[in-house]
């Protein structure tokens, strides 16, 4: 029994010589049985690097070439350039959805509704919206089954029947994708002012396809 307790207690002073104890400080690389990819074959960004003779990580464009699908705005963000992408920060109805004080529902001058504005619509919904308001737009998206909760239905008649005292005209809804609402962010940095009436149209044709499979009428267009 002696030995054993001998044993045991040169184990652990091997383990505990060769280990350190928790919390203590050394200028020596400590031993590392599993990494847990601490150390990887990369070069983080802003660092030095030995592999390249002028010893930096960053390396820079080769000269002459352009990224692909991109060109250099000719007028800077901060003096209106941000308008030749298409976000533009007028106060007419297009790019607010406001006529003075009040919501405007139907579509701007600006916007042809047909079928091409649609199937653009549903690009950009199942990009930024189906994640969330599902496919069909009616809520059950991806994130519902996550626990997020209280994420319109965009097929209620709040947002599908003009009738309806709390209805959201479509101003109201370009105003939402503009600037978020509750737990959905603001997507105004992210798509552009005509796309947001191409997303509008796509979801009245998912709302009136929703009624017409119910066996009623579909509503008036707006």
């Amino acid at each position: 029994m002696r030995w054993y307790f001998l044993t045991l207690f040169a184990i652990a002073a091997m383990v505990v010589g060769l280990a350190g104890f928790r919390g203590t400080r050394s200028p020596n690389r400590p031993l590392e049985f599993l990494n847990d990819m601490d150390n990887q074959a990369k070069i983080k960004p802003q660092t030095s690097s030995e592999f390249f003779v002028d010893g930096m990580g960053a390396r820079k464009p080769v000269d002459g070439t352009i990224p692909m699908g991109y060109t250099l705005p000719e007028i800077p963000a901060q003096s209106g350039g941000y308008q030749e992408f298409g976000f533009g920060q007028g106060k007419d109805y297009f790019n607010t959805g406001r006529f003075g004080d009040y919501w405007g529902d139907g579509f701007p001058a600006e916007v042809t509704v047909d079928e091409g504005l649609v199937r653009r619509g549903k690009e950009r919904f199942d990009i930024y919206c189906a994640i969330c308001h599902g496919e069909a737009g009616d809520g059950k998206g991806v994130t519902s089954n996550f626990g997020v909760n209280n994420i319109a239905n965009l097929h209620l008649p709040q947002f599908a029947d003009p009738s309806n005292a709390q209805y959201r005209t479509n101003g109201s809804i370009f105003n939402t994708i503009t600037h978020g609402q509750g737990l959905m962010g603001a997507y105004g940095t992210n798509v552009v002012v005509h796309d947001r009436w191409a997303i509008i149209a796509y979801v009245r044709a998912l709302q009136k396809e929703a009624v017409t499979d119910a066996g009623a009428p579909a509503p008036a267009n707006n």
